[in-house]
């Protein structure tokens, strides 16, 4: 029989393990209102959804309802007076900032409020921050900013200061397989999978769960740490890493720079036509400049996770070695767990993570070369039998 997704009841039911923080945003929709929210937490953890759910609430006559219009129009991003703004560059500019800020500032189309949800603010370039300042420090009276970073550290300080700070935990196991059973019509077992492999990134989860590509790379980079035993091994496996990244991040943008191609020729008559305009070679350079960033941000996204991944490896070892009673992410591994335990102290394996994290670093804050990066770290990662 085929397996049926349910919608969510309500705009918030789709905020998994929240149950403090549903209740928060609910008051504010009922009249405890500020004009600016900072919305934090970790990767997976749900703050875009958080802040759309909370849009959606300030949109709806019933304050969320998740069946109405107006929770539609929000859903699908169509509603006028609600602004999502996203990035798939490796930051957002002043140009980009300057236009919300003159769109923040014309009165809504509804009686209700104008919404401007910012996803990626820890993106924003200095420039960029500056000009939303100005804007969340002079409000317009019908205007709500709410704005997603991964922590408050993020965001300048004096932006931080003038907004409502939101932080979502990241969800248990136990609540991400409920959702996922609940709302995917997955079994239990499958759910459970994905819920412990995803360490409770919802979306991440979603994607274990249905897609056998997705799980055979991650199984292929947990199963990397186990054969670090020679410095070869470690080269090796830097190269394997980068290899599936870019071609989880290819099979997550081919298909649209495809899409967009075709649109940009639709657009200036190219198909119709066989003939290009002038005008078609700058708009051409323009997608093509666009999709080689967008690119090296998703291939940046997708080494990012699989580094999470290894970390969620050393994680079991610790658990093992300090004798934790919590459950192993990777319980199909655990026999690589054991012989990793047994090979190594727990002070090793805390030097690895730590060597994870600085990797993770060099890549997302001091733009090193991903491979070179990946090289280094899984040298330090090395497993020196005795």
């Amino acid at each position: 029989m085929t397996e049926v997704r349910l919608p969510p009841a309500t705009v918030w039911d789709r905020l998994v393990g929240q149950a403090a923080l549903i209740e928060r945003l609910q008051r504010a929709v009922a009249g405890d209102m500020s004009h600016a929210w900072l919305f934090t937490g970790p990767p997976g953890s749900g703050r875009s959804n958080a802040a759309i759910a909370f849009a959606a609430g300030l949109q709806c006559e019933f304050g969320g309802c998740g069946q109405c219009h107006s929770c539609h129009e929000v859903d699908v991003g169509s509603h006028p007076d609600v602004r999502i703004t996203r990035t798939e560059k490796l930051s957002i500019g002043v140009e980009e900032v300057r236009d919300l800020v003159r769109s923040s500032a014309l009165a809504p189309v509804g009686n209700r409020w104008q919404v401007m949800v910012v996803e990626d603010a820890d993106r924003l370039t200095d420039q960029a921050a500056n000009a939303l300042l100005k804007a969340i420090e002079e409000p317009t009276d019908r205007t709500v900013w709410l704005l997603c970073a991964p922590t408050v550290e993020d965001v300048l300080p004096t932006i931080r200061s003038r907004t409502r700070l939101v932080v979502l935990a990241t969800p248990s196991v136990e609540d991400v397989t409920d959702f996922l059973v609940r709302t995917e019509g997955l079994g239990v077992e499958t759910a459970s999978y994905a819920a412990r492999a995803s360490q409770g990134h919802i979306g991440r989860a979603r994607a274990l769960a249905r897609d056998e590509a997705t799980r055979r790379r991650r199984r292929e980079v947990v199963a990397i740490p186990a054969r670090l035993t020679t410095l070869g091994a470690c080269m090796a496996a830097a190269a394997d890493l980068h290899d599936l990244a870019k071609e989880e991040a290819e099979a997550l943008t081919n298909d649209h720079d495809q899409r967009e191609k075709v649109d940009l020729d639709r657009a200036y008559g190219v198909v119709e036509r066989g003939r290009r305009p002038r005008e078609y070679a700058p708009a051409l350079r323009d997608l093509e400049k666009s999709q080689k960033t967008r690119a090296k941000r998703r291939v940046l996204d997708v080494v990012d996770r699989g580094l999470m991944d290894l970390v969620s490896v050393y994680r079991d070892v610790l658990t093992l070695q300090l004798g934790a009673r919590s459950e192993l992410v990777n319980e199909e591994l655990r026999g690589d767990v054991v012989a990793l335990a047994n090979a190594s102290s727990a002070e090793q394996n805390l030097a690895r993570i730590d060597a994870v994290f600085q990797a993770r670093e060099q890549m997302l804050e001091f733009n090193v070369p991903p491979l070179l990066a990946l090289e280094s770290m899984l040298v330090a990662l090395q497993v020196v039998r005795e």
